[in-house]
């Protein structure tokens, strides 16, 4: 099913929109940055546009292992795909709560409902034996050396020198099963909040669906949705407004528009590294090649100016 007649955006929130980098990530802060990512939004909520929200849960799913970790000898262990699903309603509850109190606010005629979704994988996908993905706080040498002793099943990976994350695994994602149901729901002018965290990684095993350990890339998942709704645009936010080329080194560019085979020529290239901007090229090649008509790039404060054209980095056919 896709939806018909109005614009339909699909905006996929960065961890930042909702946990800062170096704070402790309470629930109060989250609120908070919620509500601050959500304000910026608010030129979209008046428009006529059909909405979709997808976010990560990067911090958030590191902090609920942790609490696994920490339960296991009173509670039963979660297994990762079940984590997954308790970010999703936590975090949906978060975003749409906030929401709702905007719309009253502002007396914009809207309203928003969380789908819990699940997305299917593949169970012989090679990132199951190969953990790709960083998730939860970043660990100082000191740290490091904790976790070594404490939590030997753990995979770190040294995301710079002197800074280490966890690495769960990521399989690609297939298909989104509520897919359907969500597009009813966008066709009803719902703001939708769906595929959080990437989705809930399952797989069939012949009539029965099993969860699968693992956490999907949230802008991967984000494209697939997009593409499956049909959408006109796919707005990546991320904590700064263009993505650009030999970043953070001499002769540093941002850029402005770019065409799918620039997109590609950069990533193979190695412009755009896979910890970071790498996903999000990816995904916004993968949604413009399916028939998207474009993938934006930019930070929260400049989306609404994103969208008309005059901020952040575009991603077109030619």
């Amino acid at each position: 099913m896709h939806t018909t007649g109005k614009q339909t955006l699909v905006l996929a929130l960065g961890g930042n929109a909702i946990t800062r980098p170096g704070e402790p990530g309470t629930i109060p802060q989250q609120f908070e940055h919620t509500a601050e990512t959500l304000d910026h939004l608010k030129p979209l909520f008046r428009s006529d546009a059909r909405l979709v929200i997808t976010h990560g849960n990067g911090p958030q799913i590191g902090n609920i292992l942790i609490r696994v970790e920490e339960g296991e000898r009173r509670v039963p262990r979660l297994p990762l795909d079940t984590c997954v699903s308790d970010s999703q309603g936590g975090m949906g509850y978060m975003i749409q709560r906030i929401a709702c109190e905007l719309f009253r606010r502002e007396r914009i005629p809207r309203t928003a409902a969380t789908v819990i979704t699940q997305v299917l994988v593949d169970e012989h996908d090679p990132d199951l034996t190969h953990p790709s993905k960083p998730i939860g706080q970043h660990y100082n040498q000191e740290e490091y050396c904790h976790i070594l002793r404490d939590r030997p099943h753990w995979i770190l990976h040294e995301i710079e020198p002197g800074r280490w994350r966890r690495m769960v695994a990521s399989p690609r994602p297939l298909r989104i099963l509520e897919e359907e149901a969500i597009a009813r729901l966008v066709e009803a002018g719902v703001v939708v909040i769906a595929c959080g965290g990437g989705g809930i990684p399952v797989a069939w095993e012949g009539d029965r669906l099993v969860g699968v350990e693992g956490v999907i890339d949230k802008d991967l998942a984000s494209s697939l949705l997009a593409r499956d709704l049909r959408a006109q645009k796919l707005i990546i936010v991320t904590s700064v407004e263009q993505a650009a080329i030999r970043f953070g080194q001499p002769g540093q560019q941002w850029l402005e528009t770019i065409t799918v085979r620039q997109a590609r020529e950069y990533l193979a290239a190695g412009e755009f590294p896979a910890g970071s901007m790498g996903p999000k090229i990816e995904a916004g090649i993968d949604f413009v090649v399916h028939g998207g008509e474009e993938c934006i790039i930019t930070s929260t404060a400049h989306v609404a100016r994103a969208v008309r054209g005059e901020a952040g980095t575009h991603i077109v056919a030619s």
